[in-house]
């Protein structure tokens, strides 16, 4: 049994949690616009690349390639973002709420989802042509 809140929220466009939980969770899209209002992200890209060259980090590079997608692994330094081309790459940095206070606030908000569901924060940057190529998520996303 899950225990929460069971107040309307903004972040869910005034649903309560139990309604969201009921209506739209693994059902049915809902878009919500202006969710977390002002919100103006955690990172800019030099902070996020910053983190992904921290040793304790779990980071990855995705880059299109030649009609290939290849990955590399974190940590990072600072060469390995200087010799990225200006597009068709992506920067995936995981648990990032474990290592910035904003990113677990910001995680908190939604503690009315199961929490078998809920792992942790990715957050991740792509220039134009960025992405991540065809796979499969054993999460939800």
């Amino acid at each position: 049994m899950h225990i929460f809140n069971n107040t309307p929220l903004t972040l869910l466009n005034q649903l309560t949690p139990a309604e969201f939980l009921a209506e739209y969770w693994q059902k049915k899209p809902l878009l919500i616009k202006q969710a977390i209002p002002n919100f103006g992200g955690l990172l800019d890209p030099n902070e996020l690349a910053g983190l992904a060259c921290e040793e304790e980090v779990q980071s990855r590079i995705v880059q299109y390639k030649k009609g290939k997608w290849l990955l590399k692994n974190g940590p990072f330094d600072e060469n390995d973002f200087t010799k990225l081309p200006d597009k068709d790459w992506t920067l995936l940095v995981q648990s990032v709420n474990h290592h910035l206070t904003e990113a677990s606030d910001l995680l908190a908000q939604f503690n009315f989802i199961p929490h078998a569901r809920l792992d942790d924060l990715m957050v991740s940057y792509a220039p134009n042509g960025g992405g991540v190529g065809p796979h499969f998520d054993s999460y939800d996303v």
